[in-house]
């Protein structure tokens, strides 16, 4: 058997369709990123959590040792504290829609305003109380984007997480500020030197840093009695107290408040924000309209990586219940196939046959199918039909000089016309159709005919298999034909709704071709076409699996894919065509009600939905549990390796090539999901394609005896 040598496929043009889809893989990539980063990079350990690590060697003294409002700038660092007796209220992690306006109402009924150090990705999510906020008279600042540990950030996210939470805050309030609280953030006793960078990088973007001197502890949640303790002041020295409106249960806090204040006051305190405590100028200022459009902008694309993250969760459950579902539904249906296979069709069936030959430019391969053809244990006449072939496969055939092989030439016009050009010349009743490029065994034109024993039966499919299945592409397509496609033709016989009877090896009853006007050039698929209105005639198609048949599979990618594009759209075209079949009664409504919902669930939709499965694949190796995703990735692997192995053993075949099903997730299988989104974009842009011609490399041979 020669090796077949790949050519050169022709560059393809870009084509606007792929433009689109360019542009709107580059969309979804971005809002996933977006999400991963807002969602699964967000520090959720709770304040007192993080401990602080590391030398404190580069602190400057003075601010060690100072208040908890510092200038980190390049010259003399600065810290001031709050006057005497005045309390410098402050809310980290919010706002919250369940605690942010409880603590708000409680403000607002003792009369207090308060500085709340809000986190960018809750006011992108809750904006209106981010407005609240500063209408009611509150300070509002930043506590970074995702509540980052600015100590262990890379510069780069740091600037990310100043410059992200500013823009949110313009967007939602329309006004700036240059207070930041560091997450993570103490007194300023407990500064380290990474700690110490951090404040003298957020100095150098503009932001003073707002730390505590006083911790009510909220976050453990030790009870309001002793949230109310830790929150006393020791002395009358004045405190920036560290509360919480955010990230997690807060009632105690909303409890602890509304005890405290009264009971602060009572004792001579006063309560002011963190700028009016140390006696700072507003730090707040009204942003441009630039600034404002920019931050909403950065709002909405949250908020639509929110939807499209939701979206694809739900595509994915999908594609996975989709998945399963005909893992499930194949192997059941295999199995009562495979029990019915000694089944007797009736009396053996004797009668002639007419093998029809469609033939453009097959002379590479022609040969070897029309001597194994004649090789047949069953007699038969052979029908070339030459559709205007410009290598000279007619003349090869004419000097084979074999008896019983007829050579008709015609203009080319297409398989369709050639088809029905050899079933006009055809002496006998039964019709076997048959690929140029296809090599049979020599029971297979007998095994194909012998289910016409019972009248109902219209049409037969035969099992065709991949004759050259030598490298990768070669095998992933072996390992397509026997999981894929008669697994698949078991169900449908098993259902009576068989949509196609390849052309590789069919059998034909030429009153049920010549009842329906024979075949239709109108679609790309003429042999699904056929199929499909034989079905609606009322005519039964079976799967004879012993009847095998060897075929030449594209040897390129570039050829692999010109084949299931015009495989995948004419069978779009097909179904389209016979659309009317889903309302029809009988044997037609069956077929439709089965055969055409089937091929939409599994052969066009879930294909539509394999790209999800591959971008949330990604997505959760780089955003979630890497070690989860692997496992159900292995999971399906599992699942079509299990399915292979009992497809394989049904068809007889040795298990080896399986090995290379885990390579065809990453390169056979993103060609095949690609194939069917070209074909609906063809088919939603009606347009029409020719009849292609596949790329012959005569890699098959008759069988030794011919």
């Amino acid at each position: 058997m020669s090796r077949p040598v790949a050519r050169r496929a022709k560059p393809v043009p870009l084509r606007t369709h792929w433009f689109v889809l360019t542009i709107l893989l580059i969309c979804l990539a971005s809002m996933l990123l977006l999400n991963g980063y807002t969602h699964h990079m967000f520090g959720a350990e709770p304040d007192g959590a993080v401990k602080p690590t590391g030398g404190a060697a580069g602190v400057p003294r003075a601010i060690a040792k100072g208040g908890p409002v510092i200038d980190a700038g390049t010259g003399q660092p600065r810290s001031v504290s709050p006057r005497p007796r005045t309390i410098a209220l402050t809310f980290d992690d919010g706002p919250d829609p369940v605690w942010t306006p409880k603590v708000l109402d409680v403000l607002r009924a003792q009369k207090v305003h308060a500085t709340f150090f809000v986190v960018g990705t809750a006011v992108a999510a809750h904006p209106e109380l981010a407005r609240r906020i500063v209408a009611e008279g509150h300070q509002i600042a930043v506590h970074t984007f995702t509540h980052a540990n600015l100590a262990n950030a890379a510069g780069w996210r740091r600037d990310l997480e100043l410059r992200q939470s500013q823009l949110i805050l313009a967007g939602a309030t329309g006004v700036s500020t240059t207070l930041l609280r560091p997450p993570y953030s103490s007194e300023p006793s407990a500064l380290t030197d990474r700690d110490w960078a951090a404040l003298q990088d957020a100095r150098a973007a503009g932001y003073l840093s707002v730390l505590t001197s006083q911790d009510s502890e909220d976050w453990r949640r030790p009870g309001t009695t002793q949230v109310i303790a830790n929150s006393m002041p020791r002395s009358a020295a004045g405190q920036v107290l560290l509360m919480h409106d955010a990230g997690g249960d807060r009632s105690q806090t909303v409890e602890a408040l509304s005890k405290l204040i009264p009971r602060l006051k009572a004792r001579g305190f006063r309560f002011a924000t963190v700028s009016d405590a140390v006696g700072l100028p507003d730090p707040t200022r009204k942003t441009s309209a630039v600034d404002r459009g920019r931050g909403l902008a950065v709002i909405w694309a949250m908020r639509i990586s929110d939807v499209v993250l939701k979206i694809l969760t739900w595509l994915l459950y999908v594609a996975g219940a989709l998945s399963v579902l005909r893992a499930i539904t194949t192997v059941v249906a295999a199995r009562r196939h495979a029990r019915m296979r000694d089944l007797s069709w009736g009396p053996p069936v004797t009668e002639p046959v007419s093998v029809i030959v469609p033939a453009y430019n097959e002379s590479a391969g022609i040969e070897a199918a029309i001597r194994s053809l004649v090789a047949s244990d069953h007699p038969l006449e052979v029908i070339v039909v030459d559709d205007g072939s410009s290598d000279g496969t007619a003349d090869l055939v004419e000097s084979l000089r074999i008896p019983g092989v007829r050579v008709i030439r015609q203009a080319n016009a297409g398989k369709p016309v050639a088809l029905n050009t050899g079933l006009r010349a055809a002496r006998f009743d039964l019709i076997v159709m048959v690929d140029g490029d296809t090599v049979f065994e020599p029971d297979a034109v007998r095994m194909l005919i012998q289910p016409f024993a019972d009248p109902a039966v219209g049409a037969v499919s035969g099992n065709a298999k991949v004759g050259n299945r030598g490298g990768l592409l070669g095998r992933w397509q072996h390992i397509e034909y026997v999981i894929g496609f008669n697994l698949d033709r078991r169900l449908f016989d098993l259902a009576e709704c068989m949509p196609t009877v390849p052309g590789a090896v069919g059998g034909f009853r030429r009153t049920a071709l010549e009842r329906i006007g024979g075949l239709s050039d109108v679609t790309l698929a003429e042999d699904t076409d056929l199929t499909m209105a034989l079905c609606r005639d009322g005519w039964r198609v079976v799967y004879e699996e012993r009847a095998v048949a060897w075929t030449e599979a594209p040897a390129s990618l570039g050829a692999l894919w010109r084949q299931r594009y015009r495989w995948c759209y004419g069978t779009m075209q097909a179904m389209w065509k016979h659309r009317g079949a889903m309302v029809q009664r009988g044997t037609a409504g069956k077929f439709g009600r089965r055969g055409l919902t089937y091929l939409m669930l599994f052969q066009v939709l879930l294909p539509l939905l394999a790209p999800v499965v591959d971008v949330f694949s990604l997505y959760g190796l780089v955003f979630l549990n890497p070690m989860r995703v692997l496992l159900v990735w292995i999971a399906f692997l599992v699942i079509q390796l299990g399915m292979g192995i009992y497809a394989f053993r049904l068809d007889g075949e040795r298990a080896g090539p399986l090995w290379t099903l885990p390579l065809q997730q990453f390169v056979y299988r993103q060609l095949m999901y690609l194939v069917v989104i070209q074909s609906a974009f063809t088919a939603l842009a009606g347009t029409r394609l020719r009849w292609q011609r596949m790329e012959r490399y005569g890699s098959l041979q008759a069988p030794a005896n011919t």
